[in-house]
C-alpha cells in the first residue's frame, strides 16, 4: 500500500450476527466473522489503523472497513463511535458469545419444533432458495427431506443436485409455482422483501413463508 493509499474491503459484521442469532453465516466463504475493534487490532500489529467504517445490507449486515497507513489520515467519527458501541455492548466478551449459543440453540429448537408440527399435520413445506445459508440452517437444524420437500432455487447449474449434507433435492423455480407447497421455509431472509413481492400468489393462495431466523415480522420466524 503506498503511503497516502488506502484499503477498503467488505465482510459480513460481527455485530449483526450477534444482533440477529444469524448462526446461518458460517459457511465456507466466512470462516472468520470481524468487529472493527478485532481488525483495528489486527492492522495496528502491522502499521495500519482503520479509518473509516459504513454498514452496508450485503448478507443481512456487512461492513465496508477502510485502512489506511497508521497517521497518514485521521480517523472518522464513525469509527470512534462504533468501537464505543462495541465496547459497550460486551460484543467480544466470552458472555455474548455464550449468550450467542444459547440463542442459536433456542432458533434451532423453535424451528425444528415448527416444522415437525406441520409435518404432523400433513403439510407440505419447500425450501426457497439453496444458498450456502441453506446448507448450514439444514445441517445444523437436522432438517432432512422428510421435512422440507425441495428447495426450489432460479441457478440452472444447481437444478437436479441435492443439498449438502441433508440431501433435500434441488428443483427448478417452476416447480414452486407448479406445485406449491403449504409453507415455504425462506433461506434467503436477506431478500426477503424482494422475494415476497415476486411470489405475492404464493400467500394470495393461502401460503405461509417461515424464516428461519427471528429477522421480521413474517408468517413465522424463529
Amino acid at each position: 500500500l503506498k503511503p497516502s493509499g488506502v484499503m477498503q474491503f467488505e465482510d459480513p459484521y460481527w455485530g449483526a450476527v450477534i444482533d440477529k442469532t444469524a448462526y446461518d453465516q458460517f459457511y465456507d466463504e466466512h470462516v472468520f466473522l470481524f468487529s472493527a475493534a478485532s481488525l483495528s487490532r489486527a492492522f495496528r500489529r502491522h502499521g495500519l489503523e482503520l479509518v473509516d467504517v459504513e454498514p452496508q445490507p450485503t448478507h443481512g449486515g456487512s461492513m465496508r472497513y477502510t485502512v489506511a497507513h497508521a497517521g497518514s489520515r485521521a480517523p472518522s467519527e464513525a469509527v470512534r463511535l462504533l468501537l464505543a458501541e462495541e465496547d459497550a455492548k460486551g460484543l467480544l466478551t466470552p458472555q455474548t458469545a455464550e449468550a450467542f449459543r444459547r440463542r442459536c440453540e433456542a432458533s434451532r429448537e423453535c424451528l425444528r419444533a415448527l416444522l415437525d408440527d406441520l409435518r404432523a399435520r400433513g403439510k407440505r413445506v419447500a425450501g426457497y432458495a439453496a444458498t450456502s445459508k441453506s446448507t448450514t440452517v439444514t445441517n445444523y437444524c437436522r432438517i432432512t427431506p422428510d421435512l422440507v420437500e425441495y428447495i426450489s432455487d432460479t441457478t440452472p447449474l444447481k437444478h437436479g443436485t441435492f443439498s449438502p449434507g441433508a440431501h433435500i433435492p434441488v428443483v427448478p423455480d417452476e416447480v414452486f409455482q407448479t406445485n406449491p407447497p403449504d409453507a415455504a421455509l425462506l433461506f434467503a431472509w436477506n431478500h426477503a422483501e424482494e422475494i415476497m413481492e415476486k411470489e405475492k400468489r404464493f400467500e394470495e393462495k393461502g401460503g405461509q413463508w417461515i424464516l428461519p431466523l427471528s429477522t421480521g415480522s413474517y408468517s413465522k420466524s424463529c
